[in-house]
């Protein structure tokens, strides 16, 4: 049974998503709801993809939330409303289901799932950072702008009314990517200020880590991995670390932890739980190009900040070429030579 401890949280009437989201994910969504003729081109594409069919499988499969069943989920999803000064309150399931997730889906009318793998693992306080999360996916509209470029994606690859070749088409994907992990920053954020608990924000990622042994595990050593993962390593990892991180639609649960500790220390939640944040009634006023250039400084700021191996490589060749090519090809240079004598031991020859 999930019970909730009694304690006062700050509310935020008129707070506008822009107040959460990070700038790279805000920007592409003031970009798109901007458009001309948006909300038809969306609901012509909710119909499409079967939305209320979506719907419709998981009043059948799975258990509606309210105020009759998992009424603690219930009210913390009514406390996330009334702390965001949400409009709507997005219906929300749990789905039988061992894997520990939590998403949010629809267009017209988005609605949260939770499976009882995540509810079991995580305590009120972490589900309340989890439900959070999710609102502020739905009151941002990423359900709605993540479906639709990935359906358009998908149309331009199999019918090709789009002149995107494979490599092309793999820029557009890694592109999208980038925006959904940002996305996925956005709605830790919205978590953050839906339960005010930082630790309780830290230990949701800890728990999809490393599993139910929280107790054995520690915050200022779980935040840690994130700074070591960032320093540790040389060219190599740099480029593995792209590698790895290129189609993936969610950061790294360490790395989610480490964004949420740098927006803390940035001042910039200590401002929106204190009052200032931005209202939802000047939304309209806001300029593209204000975005975008906030975009390129969030950017510009971690880049300079970055300690891996490959960033500062980079950083590096705009202040002293020549020693970037010299320490590029001396790696290269090591690289290659590692190689060969493994190969010549492995052919039981010795290198020269």
């Amino acid at each position: 049974m999930i019970t909730s401890p009694d304690r006062i949280r700050t509310r935020m009437p008129g707070i506008s998503t822009r107040a959460w989201e990070h700038p790279a994910d805000r920007t592409a969504l003031v970009t798109l709801r901007s458009l001309t003729g948006f909300d038809a081109v969306l609901r012509t594409l909710s119909g499409l993809l079967r939305e209320r069919q979506h719907r419709l499988m998981y009043l059948a499969t799975a258990v509606r939330v309210d105020e009759r069943q998992f009424r603690s989920l219930h009210q913390l999803r009514e406390d996330c409303v009334e702390i965001l000064d949400a409009r709507t309150t997005p219906e929300m399931f749990v789905l039988q289901s061992p894997e520990v997730n939590a998403f949010t889906i629809g267009m017209d009318a988005p609605f949260i799932v939770l499976t009882t793998g995540l509810i079991d693992l995580m305590d009120t306080e972490e589900l309340r950072f989890v439900i959070g999360h999710e609102l502020g996916h739905a009151l941002s509209g990423h359900a709605v702008y993540r479906t639709m470029l990935m359906h358009l994606l998908r149309i331009s690859a199999s019918i090709g009314w789009m002149p995107v070749g494979g490599w092309a088409l793999r820029a557009i994907v890694a592109a999208l990517m980038e925006w959904s992990r940002k996305s996925e920053l956005s709605g830790d954020r919205a978590g953050l200020l839906c339960g005010q608990d930082v630790e309780a924000s830290v230990r949701v990622h800890m728990k999809t880590a490393g599993g139910t042994w929280v107790e054995e595990m520690n915050h200022g050593a779980f935040l840690a991995q994130a700074d070591d993962y960032d320093r540790s390593g040389d060219l190599r990892d740099g480029v593995l670390k792209l590698l790895n991180l290129e189609l993936q639609s969610h950061p790294f649960s360490v790395l989610r932890a480490a964004e949420l500790r740098r927006w803390i220390q940035s001042g910039e939640y200590d401002r929106v739980v204190g009052g200032d944040y931005p209202r939802r009634d000047q939304d309209r006023n806001v300029r593209i190009s204000d975005e975008v250039k906030a975009a390129a400084r969030a950017y510009k700021q971690n880049f300079d900040q970055s300690e891996d191996a490959l960033v500062r490589t980079v950083r590096n060749l705009g202040r002293d070429v020549g020693s970037v090519v010299d320490s590029v090809g001396q790696e290269v240079g090591d690289t290659v030579t590692r190689i060969g004598k493994r190969l010549n031991d492995w052919r039981g020859g010795t290198s020269e």
